[in-house]
């Protein structure tokens, strides 16, 4: 597997892994508008212009990506997907610390619903601390984690 960054041709095929990636998010929160899967071309083309998009590719498939954009020495991470089947072998973890050392010595900071057991578990066991939460609806909170530089 290779991370690299994205390039405008891959953007199709990195919507289309997020609209299948985020299916099991939604289901979670019972939320199936979630702007990961109401994203268009145009929304992932200004995600590609404000900030950096990697992918994770294996033989010529991509297979995870996630998305970063710099503001203020804080690193805001996106958008972190990778193929169901290809789940729990280690590539969202790849993925996380490749977007990381784009900018070292940044504050990093992200957020997953309360309900994504799978996500806190990951984030946490990679540095990430909850610091905030905000309701994003009647039943299911928004959890904000960073990770301090070193």
């Amino acid at each position: 597997m290779n991370i690299t960054r994205a390039q405008i041709h891959d953007l199709p095929a990195i919507l289309a892994l997020q609209k299948l990636a985020y299916q099991s998010e939604a289901e979670l929160i019972g939320d199936y508008s979630i702007r990961p899967l109401t994203q268009t071309m145009d929304g992932i083309a200004d995600d590609f212009s404000s900030g950096v998009i990697l992918k994770a590719v294996e033989g010529d498939k991509i297979i995870g990506s996630v998305r970063v954009r710099l503001s203020e020495n804080t690193l805001y991470i996106g958008r972190l997907i990778v193929t169901p089947p290809r789940q729990n072998q280690g590539i969202g973890t790849a993925l996380l610390r490749a977007a990381e050392s784009l900018y070292p010595g940044a504050r990093c900071e992200l957020f997953t619903s309360d309900r994504s057991a799978r996500n806190l578990h990951l984030y946490r066991k990679n540095g990430y601390q909850e610091f905030r939460r905000e309701p994003l609806n009647e039943n299911v909170d928004r959890v904000f984690l960073e990770k301090r530089a070193k």
